[in-house]
């Protein structure tokens, strides 16, 4: 199914897509894409579908062909305060305000947002395999938030966020259960399934 390059037909139309929601550590991160109606690649799907070589070849092609684009990560000290639904939400906002072009229109992979200044939005469920411009951003927010987690790994290399880049695998809450917590880490997750031994 090839992806639709508008849901509003209005030239400024905005894709909005979060990274990292599940993860145990890290920010979530999301990005905001306008694409030229001319965009077309025939390799952008939802982030993913798509092996991590195929997403790090598409970000620089996107950046390259967007009217505008931009990024945002929320910190875990931010998404403790205020929940991860919320921080998602932020980030969403604050890469749509960092955008040099106003959207007209924006679109939302998922079902909840909020508004923003006064822009008309829609949410969509499974936008990103729908629309480009959102699996545009879901392969920004996803090569962003990747780079930051293999980034901190080299910080904290015994929980391998290289390889699971902070989502709950067994793994990750085997390190976890072995050497704690560190300064990464969402304190409101529950980080291991019997969070008794855990000191926060």
């Amino acid at each position: 199914m090839s992806l639709k390059p508008t849901f509003s037909y209005l030239k400024l139309e905005c894709g909005t897509d979060e990274a990292g929601r599940g993860c145990l550590a890290g920010p979530v991160t999301a990005a905001a894409v306008i694409l030229p109606s001319s965009f077309n690649n025939s390799m952008l799907n939802d982030s993913k579908q798509l092996s991590e070589s195929k997403r790090n070849a598409l970000r620089p092609e996107i950046e390259r062909l967007a009217i505008s684009h931009s990024y945002v990560h929320i910190f875990p000290d931010v998404i403790d305060k205020i929940n991860i639904l919320s921080a998602s939400i932020l980030a969403m906002h604050k890469s749509i305000e960092q955008l040099s072009t106003t959207p007209e229109f924006i679109i939302v992979d998922g079902n909840r947002f909020k508004p923003i200044l006064d822009i008309p939005f829609e949410t969509i469920i499974k936008g990103d395999s729908k629309y480009l411009s959102i699996a545009a951003a879901s392969v920004l927010a996803k090569t962003y938030r990747d780079d930051y987690m293999e980034k901190i790994h080299d910080e904290f290399p015994m929980y391998n966020w290289k390889q699971n880049k902070g989502y709950p695998t067994k793994e990750h809450r085997a390190a976890i259960k072995k050497y704690g917590i560190t300064k990464y880490h969402r304190k409101s997750f529950r980080l291991l399934p019997e969070q008794l031994k855990l000191e926060l």
